[in-house]
This record gives C-alpha cells, sequence and structure tokens, in this order.
C-alpha cells in the first residue's frame, strides 16, 4: 500500500474517507472545520443514531464534495473507555466493508481515532493492523470466480500531528497485519499444495527476501543426525520431511538468542490412532504454530530489531501405510531419549521434540514453541484463548506482557511434578507420549518440556485459536495467524528495554 502525507479535509481526494466518531464528538479537536466541510447536521446525525457510535458500528453517507465520494464514519463509543482492541477491531470491520466493496483509494484522518489513553501514532498502528487484518480474504479454487481481487492501494492521511511518525506508524500496523495474513494463507493452503517441501521453499523465499541464514535438513539428513522423533512420524508418508532453522543475526555474537519452534505437520490423519471422519476435516492446518513463526520472522525482517532470532520448525505429514509408526513401538530421539509410542495422534509433541532439541544445539538461550498440539485445550479453554505451559515465570510474564498489547489472549496452566512422572512412566523408555486424556493439554506441552531442560521455555497450545469455524472480529473463517504479532512484540519490547 502506498501512503500519502501532508492531505488536506478540504482537498483530499479518495473514494472513501474515514473518520472516527463517537458520544460528545463534538469536543473533537477539528471536528468544527469538518462539519463546514462535511455537512452541518453532523451533530444532530450523530444524537439521533444516523450516525452510528457503537464500537464497530459503520455508517457510509455521500458528500456533495467532488473529491470523495463517500465518507466511512467508524464508531469508537465513548473516547474516554476506548481499549486498543476496541480500536484494532472497528478497523477490522471497515476493512471488510472496504474489501466489500472493493476500495482502491482511501483518505485516513489519524487525529479522529485518537483519546486520551491512545496516543495518535498507536491510534495509527491500530487501525492499520486492523484494517489489514478485516480487509484478509481466504483465496480459493472456484472456476466460477473469475472476478479480479481488489485491495487498496493508497491511503492519504491526515493529521495536524508529526507527519513521518505518523508515516511510520501507519507502515509498522501494515507490516504486522500482513504477516499475519501470510501465515493465514499458509494455513489455508490444502495439504496436497502445502508439504513439508513446499513450507521449507516458502521458508527459503522468506530468508531470500531478509537475508536471513537457512538450513533445511532433508530426510536423509535428519536420519545421518538421529532425529528419530521426526523420523517416525514421517514413516507412512511419500512426503520427505524437513527441518528448517532460520537465523536472524544483527549482532556481532550469536548469543542470547530467543528462538521460536514451530510445529509443521502439514496433515495429520492420526496415524494408526486414526481421527474420526468428522475430526480429519480441518487437518490441513496442523501447522499452525509454524505459520505463525514464519509470520513473525516476516515482521523481524521488516522491522530489523536489534536482537538474534532464531525459528526452527519441525514439518512433515502424517500418514498412514505398511510402514507407518504403531502403538507400542518405541523410538529413540535426537536427544538420545527413548518413548513409547501409545498413540501415534500424539505426534506433534514428537515433532517439537526433535525440533527443541536441535534448537538448544544451535544456540537458543530461551524457546518459545507454538503447536496445534491439542484437543485438550479446547475442552479447557474454548477456542478463544491460547493455553500456555513455562518452567521460567518471568519469562512468561515478559511475554504475556507482548500478549497483552496485541490482545491475544493467553492462560498459564500448571505443570506439576505428578505431571511429569506420569510423562516419564513407561516400562520400556524413557518417556510415554500419552499418559491419558485427562490433563491433555499439559501432558502434551509437558512432553515437549522434557527435552528443553533448564532453557527457558514457554509453550503455547493453539489448537483452539489458530483456526476459525466461523468468521471473526478480526477476519474471516480459517487461519488467524494467532501469536504472530506476539512473538514479534516480544522482540521489539526486550530490544526496546535493552536500548
Amino acid at each position: 500500500m502506498q501512503f500519502m502525507k501532508n492531505q488536506q479535509l478540504a482537498t483530499i481526494e479518495a473514494e472513501v474517507l474515514i473518520v472516527g466518531v463517537s458520544e460528545h464528538q463534538e469536543n473533537l479537536s477539528g471536528w468544527s472545520d469538518f462539519k463546514e466541510i462535511y455537512g452541518p447536521n453532523l451533530d444532530e446525525w450523530i444524537k439521533n443514531l444516523d450516525i452510528s457510535t457503537a464500537v464497530k458500528g459503520l455508517t457510509k453517507l455521500p458528500t456533495t464534495l467532488k473529491n470523495v465520494k463517500r465518507v466511512l464514519y467508524v464508531g469508537l463509543g465513548q473516547r474516554k473507555t476506548l481499549t486498543p482492541d476496541d480500536l484494532r477491531a472497528a478497523f477490522a470491520a471497515t476493512g471488510k466493508e472496504l474489501a466489500k466493496s472493493r476500495v482502491k483509494t482511501v483518505g485516513l484522518w489519524v487525529d479522529s481515532l485518537a483519546t486520551d489513553e491512545i496516543s495518535v501514532t498507536d491510534a495509527a498502528i491500530l487501525a492499520m493492523e486492523g484494517l489489514v487484518m478485516g480487509s484478509f480474504q481466504v483465496e480459493n479454487y472456484k472456476t466460477t470466480n473469475n472476478q479480479a481481487d481488489v485491495t487498496i492501494e493508497e491511503m492519504k492521511f491526515i493529521s495536524a500531528h508529526d507527519q513521518e511518525s505518523i508515516l511510520a506508524s501507519l507502515e509498522v500496523g501494515e507490516i504486522y497485519g500482513n504477516a499475519v495474513n501470510s501465515a493465514r494463507d499458509l494455513i489455508n493452503l490444502p495439504g496436497n499444495v502445502l508439504t513439508a517441501t513446499a513450507l521449507a521453499n516458502y521458508a527459503e523465499e522468506l530468508a531470500t527476501k531478509y537475508d536471513f541464514e537457512i538450513e533445511v535438513l532433508d530426510k536423509a539428513q535428519l536420519e545421518e543426525l538421529g532425529m528419530g522423533a521426526i523420523l517416525a512420524v514421517n514413516k507412512g508418508s511419500k512426503e520427505e520431511p524437513r527441518l528448517i532453522t532460520i537465523k536472524y543475526n544483527p549482532k556481532e555474537d550469536w548469543e542470547d538468542v530467543v528462538t521460536f519452534v514451530g510445529k509443521g505437520v502439514t496433515f495429520d490423519t492420526g496415524g494408526y490412532s486414526i481421527k474420526s471422519k468428522s475430526g480429519i476435516v480441518g487437518m490441513k492446518g496442523d501447522m499452525g504454530g509454524a505459520a505463525s513463526v514464519l509470520g513473525a520472522m516476516q515482521i523481524i525482517g521488516e522491522l530489523r530489531p536489534n536482537h538474534n532470532v532464531m525459528a526452527v520448525i519441525g514439518s512433515t505429514d502424517n500418514m498412514i501405510d505398511g510402514n507407518a509408526f504403531k502403538p507400542d513401538d518405541v523410538i529413540t530421539t535426537y536427544s538420545g531419549k527413548t518413548v513409547e509410542i501409545l498413540n501415534t495422534d500424539a505426534e506433534g509433541r514428537l515433532v517439537l521434540a526433535d525440533a527443541v532439541a536441535y534448537a538448544k544445539q544451535q544456540g537458543a538461550t530461551s524457546i518459545i514453541d507454538l503447536a496445534t498440539l491439542t484437543g485438550g485445550v479446547i475442552t479447557a479453554l474454548g477456542f478463544d484463548k491460547t493455553g500456555a505451559l513455562t518452567n521460567n515465570q518471568s519469562f512468561y510474564n515478559e511475554f504475556h506482557e507482548a500478549t497483552e498489547e496485541t490482545g491475544e489472549f493467553t492462560w498459564l496452566m500448571p505443570l506439576t511434578e505428578n505431571d511429569k512422572k506420569r510423562i516419564r512412566k513407561s516400562d520400556v523408555a524413557d518417556l510415554n507420549n500419552s499418559p491419558g486424556g485427562d490433563g491433555h493439554m499439559i501432558f502434551g506441552g509437558g512432553f515437549v518440556g522434557e527435552f528443553v531442560g533448564e532453557t527457558p521455555w514457554i509453550h503455547l497450545d493453539i489448537a483452539g485459536t489458530s483456526d476459525a469455524n466461523a468468521p471473526h472480529d478480526l477476519g474471516p473463517k480459517g487461519g488467524t495467524g494467532v501469536m504472530v504479532r506476539s512473538l514479534a512484540t516480544y522482540i521489539m519490547r526486550i530490544t526496546a528495554q535493552n536500548k
């Protein structure tokens, strides 16, 4: 999107001009000038609810000005109670409306969005995040759809504040929104299109674009390294597995390396512990953790924070044939620990086990792993909350501050010594991969923790939040790109703290 600054309310040219409205709009600086240009009856229309001030309420009105076809009033409720989440959601609704209307050029009166608590620069970021995420449309393969996609190509903004700061903020919001949408695109791809090889190819393109160091290990290399967990999950597949490592190293030394580890299971049948006919649908999205990691790396590539970051993704599908791994098998992981397989549908934790062990070998000093890991997290927390585990409370607290900033809800679950004892209970191996259905989310994430050791670690189970089964505030049905913004925001926050 091209941004154009130094615009004036009276002379701006756009298909749609976006203006934030709230109760007591007459107190907004510049509102009297706006009324002189766009209509003296605006206060009365707001009072009579002809223009909605409800949060996410949209009112589109014509104007007599030649250079603006419509004014879109975006409801902000009461400015004194407006939250960042409200503002982001209001502009996601705006993005949906603009996409439906196939608008290419917009004007934005940025100052009409600010409050005493939300600065004009923060408002610009939030508005662009929402606008870009809300306008996202899921690609499809319908042969009857011959209408070309239309997206916003140009934004002209109006502000009495520093133009360069507003411009930079709008660009940051767009970067965040675009990265979320990139993750959504990956999640929505069919499993016959997005294989482990295709995911690795995507990562290589990302690395080339942003000058990241990248390593992609193929099946022969994984066998040579003894990555028995990933290879076990892959045994029933005709598609080769991949282990993808991306390094962003803006400093002289490779130390203090925050590492994102993503589960990249491109389709999960459940293996011989096969899923039901309804449960297997949607398993193309079982690589949501990998998608979120790559989305976060896209933001890091654009904003170039001064902090070392690594991404590690273990990718394969989990299929069934005569060679597939089975319940009662015993495998040896990259760490050397052995695992008794009690459930082949508990495969994601196996992929992550080798991935986190490799991340440590590559220099990770802290680890955040993301995975669509268990149905248990949905049972416990529903579809709107991400479950978390940690071995380091202060690390989690710092990350949680980032999730509060982005509005991505996480809930920390307990991981007790009794839980660890059950994970380690096996007559024939060091660990078992499925201690039972009770506490399923804790056992799934806790299994990964067995391979982390003392490294500060956070596990994020996004099984409920990675894919939406209906349209929602920030986007359509399908992949959500959850945690893309939180991961990147965490890096930006610690970078700022370390200056």
